[in-house]
């Protein structure tokens, strides 16, 4: 089920990445060759006007052709000379090349922006929908039913090998004759603290209530026993349709700063030799979290795809050949450079960044791999 739940994801957000491209070009008058799901071999493909619309095999990616991108001239016709001289009359104003450089920057930001939208309509439908929030943020006056929520879990700590995750909803906790069941987190933590022994620990992930024992240790918080969880309150604030157009547009650009300096942070360290790859998940490591995220809910899983797509709209911006960002810097230079950049140099170039991408993203999950071993 994970793994079908990973591919339709990974399709939806291609879906919308590429259909941003392919309404900005058609609305722009750039005719569209084709609409692709998945990269090569094609399983399905099907002509509608001037546009084939494809499945392919490959899930991990898709793309738009759009006429004149990467300096094709009617590569595909097979009509005569004096027909393919008809054809590209007609066609020349169509081309990605013909239309002003402000449009074709539209064109290939489109895609990002796609992303951008499709996360801020899935947090819209989490707020009308009831999504989770912690009785000290931004909504305190509006949460209803408060728990007692594990927020963060320390890797390598009693409770991390214990099996406890971000997101389970802790119900009691005994520790011999001393019960707490209540949902203050302060109050909890120090209930842990004060700890002598193994404690009980009733817990409901999703819908499935669970029991473990925990014995907590000294050296994780200075001065007293832990298990090396962070536990906030946290409750569900549900808005109507309006409001949650608003406070998604709110969230959506809180998490789009918060990604982007996170990215820009994990550059400078790369740059430095001293970023820490583990922290990077390929698609083995985000289906995984997508099985996470279906156990403890719908509403963690709406969640959490608006993240990845919010990711994916940063990174698609990074100036990296074969990216949308890559594509954009070559714009800016023919801007500046005031003559067409020529189109075997950056079909090379694309194509490079391309291969390398594809290598980094199978070292990632070879990594992902290990992970599981």
């Amino acid at each position: 089920m994970t793994i079908v739940l990973f591919l339709i994801i990974l399709s939806a957000l291609v879906f919308v990445h590429e259909l941003g491209h392919f309404i900005s070009a058609k609305r722009a008058g750039i005719r569209v060759d084709e609409f692709a799901i998945g990269f090569p071999p094609r399983i399905y493909g099907k002509k509608v006007g001037e546009t084939v619309y494809s499945l392919n095999l490959i899930p991990f990616g898709g793309y738009v052709k759009i006429f004149g991108e990467d300096g094709e001239e009617n590569a595909d016709l097979t009509q005569t000379n004096v027909d393919m001289m008809q054809i590209a009359e007609t066609d020349s104003a169509r081309k990605f090349t013909s239309k002003p450089r402000y449009i074709q920057a539209l064109v290939l930001v489109s895609g990002i922006l796609g992303n951008i939208v499709f996360a801020w309509l899935l947090i819209s439908v989490s707020f009308m929908s009831g999504i989770p929030s912690s009785v000290d943020g931004r909504y305190a006056s509006e949460v209803q039913n408060p728990r007692l929520t594990i927020a963060t879990v320390l890797p390598d700590s009693p409770a991390g090998k214990a099996g406890l995750k971000s997101g389970d909803v802790v119900l009691s906790l005994k520790d011999g004759t001393r019960v707490f069941s209540g949902s203050e987190s302060e109050s909890a933590r120090e209930f842990i603290g004060e700890s002598k022994g193994i404690l009980h620990i009733e817990y409901a992930r999703g819908e499935t209530p669970s029991v473990v024992d925990v014995e907590p240790v000294r050296g994780i918080v200075a001065g007293k026993p832990a298990i090396g969880i962070g536990l906030e309150t946290i409750g569900t604030v549900r808005f109507g349709v309006f409001r949650s157009l608003y406070e998604g547009a709110l969230t959506t650009w809180d998490i789009l700063r918060e990604v982007t300096y996170g990215l820009l942070g994990f550059i400078k360290e790369a740059i430095l030799g001293q970023a820490d790859l583990g922290s990077i998940s390929g698609p083995i490591g985000i289906a995984g979290l997508i099985g996470e995220a279906r156990v403890l809910g719908f509403i963690y899983l709406l969640s959490f795809t608006a993240f990845i797509s919010l990711n994916l709209a940063v990174i698609n911006l990074l100036p990296i050949p074969a990216l949308d960002g890559g594509r954009l810097l070559f714009l800016a230079i023919e801007g500046i450079i005031r003559r067409p950049i020529p189109a075997k140099f950056t079909r090379a170039v694309n194509t490079s960044g391309f291969f390398l991408l594809i290598a980094f993203m199978l070292f990632i999950t070879y990594r992902d791999i290990v992970k599981l071993l």
